[in-house]
């Protein structure tokens, strides 16, 4: 993946995170005085930002975590979930953050705070390399053949809302939604521009690839329970500082080869 490609990709530099540095030296002692650990519920099936390999919890989202939790002074303790059942564990406390490629959304904004955004993706589609010239003018009303998501995603919601004549598979892992894809199972998988061109770029090799065109705008960020100001207040610290000295470019190029 590279930052010549058309699909939406690229760090978030809005005045929240580009503006002045507030990091206080006492973070880590206002952190630790709540608790001993820092609660992180991941879904671990958005590769480059949160993923597996073998056992080990890998990505963008688990560097950032372990830098927060360093700068908290508080051991990060991994909850993985569903992704359907994140915003439940969130405001019932079993997690303290979500830190798994999370859209802002108004629904979701009723239910938990956000930090500042830190990446503005775009929902993208993958099809089969033979399908591709398919969608040079764009997305019909009715797309060819069944669509691929991931479970209670904003990519799911697009294609209820644009794609309503649609035939929808929903999917727990982009490693099923894939070998639906390969099979001919569905015609196109619609999801998060990261994941999509990680997803070209892993299968390039075996057919697949993304459509340029991009289908909305999101910005990425994480969620907290509402009520806990401190930790957002920490968390947007922490981003902001992550912006300024580099943390967050050095990051993303790791995970993506992407430099904004």
């Amino acid at each position: 993946m590279n930052s010549s490609r058309t699909g939406l990709f690229r760090i978030w530099l809005g005045s929240g995170l580009a503006g002045c540095l507030f990091l206080s030296t006492t973070l880590a002692q206002e952190g630790s005085s709540e608790s001993a650990v820092l609660r992180v519920g991941v879904s671990p099936v958005f590769p480059p930002m949160v993923f597996k390999q073998g056992k080990e919890l890998v990505g963008v989202e688990v560097d950032l975590a372990r830098g927060l939790g360093e700068k908290l002074g508080r051991k990060v303790v991994w909850v993985e979930l569903p992704w359907e059942d994140q915003s439940e564990a969130l405001s019932a406390g079993r997690i303290d953050i979500i830190m798994s490629s999370l859209s802002i959304t108004t629904a979701r904004r009723y239910v938990m705070d956000f930090s500042q955004p830190y990446l503005v993706v775009g929902q993208m589609a993958l099809v089969r390399r033979e399908d591709q010239n398919q969608y040079l003018l764009g997305f019909p009303l009715k797309p060819p053949g069944p669509v691929g998501v991931l479970k209670a995603t904003t990519g799911e919601f697009l294609v209820q809302r644009e794609f309503p004549k649609a035939t929808r598979k929903v999917f727990t892992s982009a490693t099923q939604a894939v070998q639906a894809l390969q099979k001919k199972k569905i015609s196109l998988f619609i999801s998060d521009s990261t994941l999509i061109w990680y997803l070209a770029g892993t299968h390039s090799a075996e057919g697949l690839s993304a459509v340029s065109a991009v289908l909305t705008e999101e910005q990425l960020a994480w969620g907290v329970r509402k009520g806990n100001d401190k930790l957002l207040a920490a968390a947007n610290q922490f981003l902001q500082q992550a912006t300024q000295d580099g943390t967050l470019n050095r990051i993303f190029r790791r995970w993506t080869a992407v430099s904004p």
